[in-house]
């Protein structure tokens, strides 16, 4: 083989690399004979053989597209772009909020030049990377101080393991959440060197129970947003205002996970109501935890606000270091957070909250506009019509709620067992070039469009006419 034939390789991929797929591919092509000539005649045989090493030209470009195709795969990220079309807006799987454009300028100007992470330009000492945000998350929820780790998980292990060591947390049985991945509250507390004290039940707990349960070794009381399920029916809970006042009478702090999290009233776009961190702030709470990658809109990262003097023992605690977040998360964060300091212009602008107020109108019209090509690629075996759907927030957000939107259930025409041609068009969707990820339910795979937005769409438009079935 001639080294001007691979030459276009090495320039992209280097020679190490070409040669090693240039090897693989001479074993493939060699393997492929060997097959053809046990099934042939031994004159059959020999024919191939002699063909193998006299076309010389045919097998050199043989080589070199099954070598172009081996790097080409090998170079390709594993992680990919893909289309949600599942109608889950904060999609835990697919990497949850998406950031706005000011999030991802600033973060790839903290990956191409030096930034001041750890250094304080005012005096040219070395800095806290916390100062970097610090103010403007107290000034968005009214909390004293705050610090910054890597997920809403690791601000509660935090969070424990600095306040309550060999101590007793006090939560309601009712609040004992799972979180993804089997991550439930019981475990991250054992892990955190603090002491479980349930009280009440699952359904009822009242104040009296938090009363009684207080003791010498009470460390805090907690309280933990159930985002990710709901009880109904004979209920009672004790809200964060008087838990607050139940330890403060008792000289102890109460701490609130709220998970999701939001800055903002989310009522105010006809979208269900959250407790706001400044209202539980302002409602007596301590310390209140909370994800920046759910409702707040921004990268993955867990804030923890509230007093002065506890964020700055649990800045103190050795864990920090071990979960404090990089550069590319603060240079995304802070962004995010500057958002919110205009509210009005808020639904436009981040990214998450314009995708959960889209209106039903404007999705009904992108997947009228994508329904023609869709079905041309499926072709007569499956009907594919725009219909209502249900999208929901996700990540644990307001699990019952749902948001009216549109999109495209695809059916097997004239099929009473449709289950396996419907995994069978949910893979082919998976392996377009930029994925298709949609559900399937009630005999249909459903693309719901909420996600599909209008940069997006010629893209998803055009990617259909690839569909191989």
């Amino acid at each position: 083989m001639s080294a001007h034939a691979v030459q276009p390789l090495s320039d992209a991929y280097g020679r190490t690399q070409v040669l090693d797929a240039v090897r693989a591919a001479l074993d493939t092509l060699r393997a492929e004979l060997l097959a053809q000539a046990s099934a042939n005649t031994d004159a059959t045989a020999a024919t191939d053989a002699n063909q193998f090493d006299g076309a010389g030209a045919s097998c050199e470009e043989r080589i070199v597209a099954h070598a172009s195709r081996m790097l080409e795969a090998r170079a390709r990220s594993r992680l990919r772009a893909v289309f949600n079309l599942t109608g889950t807006v904060l999609h835990t799987n697919l990497g949850r909020a998406l950031l706005p454009d000011e999030a991802v300028r600033a973060v790839v100007g903290a990956l191409t030049r030096p930034t001041n992470l750890e250094f304080d330009l005012a005096t040219g000492a070395r800095g806290d990377r916390d100062d970097l945000i610090d103010d403007l998350i107290c000034e968005l929820t009214g909390a004293e101080a705050a610090t910054v780790v890597n997920n809403n998980a690791a601000a509660v292990l935090l969070t424990l393991s600095a306040l309550a060591p060999k101590q007793e947390v006090v939560v309601s049985r009712g609040e004992l959440v799972e979180i993804g991945g089997s991550f439930r509250i019981p475990d991250i507390m054992s892990r955190a060197g603090a002491r479980l004290r349930e009280v009440g039940t699952t359904n009822r707990t009242h104040a009296k129970d938090y009363e009684e349960a207080i003791n010498a070794r009470t460390a805090l009381l907690m309280k933990v947003h159930c985002s990710n399920y709901a009880i109904s029916g004979f209920t009672k809970s004790v809200d964060i205002g008087e838990l607050a006042q139940i330890a403060h009478r008792h000289a102890l702090p109460v701490a609130y996970d709220l998970g999701s999290g939001t800055l903002i009233d989310l009522a105010q776009w006809g979208l269900p109501a959250e407790p706001t961190v400044r209202g539980t702030i302002d409602a007596g709470a301590d310390l209140v935890t909370f994800s920046g990658d759910k409702l707040l809109g921004g990268p993955q990262a867990g804030l923890i606000v509230g007093r002065e003097a506890l964020i700055r023992k649990i800045k103190k605690h050795p864990l920090k270091r071990a979960l404090r977040v990089g550069k590319l998360t603060l240079a995304a964060l802070e962004p995010v957070l500057q958002l919110y300091r205009a509210p009005e212009l808020l639904a436009q602008r981040l990214t998450t909250l314009r995708l959960l107020t889209r209106s039903a109108a404007d999705i009904h019209a992108a997947a009228l506009r994508a329904q023609p090509a869709l079905q041309l690629a499926l072709g007569e075996r499956y009907a594919a019509a725009v219909e209502p759907m249900l999208s929901q927030i996700g990540s644990g957000a307001l699990p019952v709620d749902q948001l009216p939107s549109y999109g495209i259930a695809v059916r097997v025409a004239g099929a009473k067992r449709s289950g396996r041609a419907l995994m069978q068009l949910e893979k082919a969707l998976r392996e377009l070039p930029r994925p298709v990820l949609g559900r399937i339910a009630d005999d249909a795979l459903c693309l719901d469009l909420r996600c599909l937005e209008a940069a997006d769409e010629a893209t998803f438009i055009a990617q259909c006419a690839e569909l191989r079935l």
